[in-house]
């Protein structure tokens, strides 16, 4: 998950994931240059977060949309 310290949205993301038990690499894309053209080039120049990699492509859940990020991630919207 790229994303950065301040950001609400990726607050709740990482919250929804911790709560479903699903594992996850956290990027702050505030200390790292290259996540950060990683997020601009996956949300056609945006600065999206948080943007999750899942299986190989990117999604941005920005603002913050737990029942697309379930569906995203296909798995029940509640634990």
């Amino acid at each position: 998950m790229y994303g950065s310290a301040w950001c609400p949205d990726c607050r709740r993301a990482k919250s929804f994931l911790k709560e479903r038990g699903i594992e996850f690499r956290e990027v702050d894309i505030e200390r790292d240059p290259e996540a950060e053209e990683i997020v601009f080039k996956a949300n056609n120049g945006k600065r999206k977060i948080p943007t999750l990699e899942i299986g190989g492509r990117f999604f941005a859940c920005s603002p913050f949309n737990a029942a697309e990020l379930a569906s995203e991630l296909n798995i029940p919207l509640n634990s």
